[in-house]
């Protein structure tokens, strides 16, 4: 092969990676600097910040360090990714994968049921949930609790961060189980024909083939599903705005209302910043487990 030919070809490599590196550099790495510039400034809609804005160097992000409500959206963020991300939709999204897997009667119906959330808009999701949790007579929740005797709840208010783990885990079963079921069926059927005809049971089964060889896939889903998850905000926004008292407020509320609230622009940036280094510590930490060079 000519030297002439391997230029020419690595030119035409380049030439079509060029649009996804103007769209990548666009509309990520640009709005990531000036993000990052940003919160470096004090910079805000009203008052002085707005007028003339001067660079403030750390001091947004030592401002953050010390405030209470930034940890308490972090740990309000790390309770909701665990339970809806790493714990709901994982395990209904593998024990739907196994189900499918077998013939039965309404099998496709249920395929369709359990996708369909993933059709659904954000905004629209809350709003259906919002008409279900309703409080009194009018919520759908209140009225089938109702037929065991139990009173009406305000399930927004009482019950607030278990409800939207449970609105989150309802939207991603469906992607978790299109992963999982990817997964399932890259493993050969021959080993588990050997290990049944060893005498290994279907615990045994799964334990010891089922499991390990799905590893890699069950890696890859925690990867985008916390991340993707780390940057909600319309599914809340529109069903409990942060609240009751900042009990659903996740990072991403909290950078809203910091910015557009409290019309601190410098310091949501200096938030959204720290937003954006856990998720890609998070990221480098599952591509480490997985063992794939970066």
């Amino acid at each position: 092969m000519s030297a002439r030919f391997q230029r020419r070809e690595a030119l035409r490599n380049r030439a079509l990676l060029l649009p996804s590196a103007l769209l990548l550099l666009v509309f990520v790495i640009y709005p990531a600097g000036v993000a990052v510039w940003t919160s470096l400034t004090n910079e805000a809609m009203t008052g002085p910040g707005a007028l003339n804005p001067r660079f403030v160097g750390l001091g947004n992000y030592r401002r953050l360090l010390a405030d209470g409500s930034f940890w308490s959206s972090l740990a309000v963020t790390f309770w909701f990714v665990l339970g809806s991300a790493v714990i709901g939709q994982f395990v209904l999204g593998l024990l739907s994968a196994i189900l499918l897997q077998r013939p039965f009667t309404g099998r496709m119906l249920l395929n369709a049921i359990i996708l369909m959330p993933n059709a659904v808009p954000e905004v629209v999701a809350a709003f259906i949930w919002a008409s279900m949790l309703a409080a009194g007579d009018y919520g759908t929740l209140n009225n089938v609790v109702a037929w065991f005797g139990v009173e009406p709840q305000r399930w927004l208010t009482t019950f607030p961060l278990t409800m939207i783990i449970v609105v989150n885990t309802w939207r991603g079963i469906g992607f978790a189980m299109i992963l999982m079921t990817s997964g399932l069926a890259a493993i050969p059927s021959d080993l588990y024909e050997a290990a049944r005809m060893d005498g290994a049971n279907r615990w045994q089964r799964f334990r010891r083939i089922t499991l390990p060889l799905l590893v890699p896939t069950v890696f890859l889903y925690l990867l985008v599903s916390t991340v993707s998850t780390i940057a909600i905000f319309g599914l809340i926004f529109a069903l409990t705005r942060g609240g009751p008292a900042g009990a659903t407020e996740i990072i991403g509320i909290y950078i809203y209302n910091q910015s557009f609230n409290s019309y601190q622009l410098g310091y949501g940036s200096a938030v959204a910043v720290v937003a954006l280094l856990i998720s890609l510590g998070v990221g480098l930490l599952y591509v480490r487990a997985l063992k794939v060079d970066v």
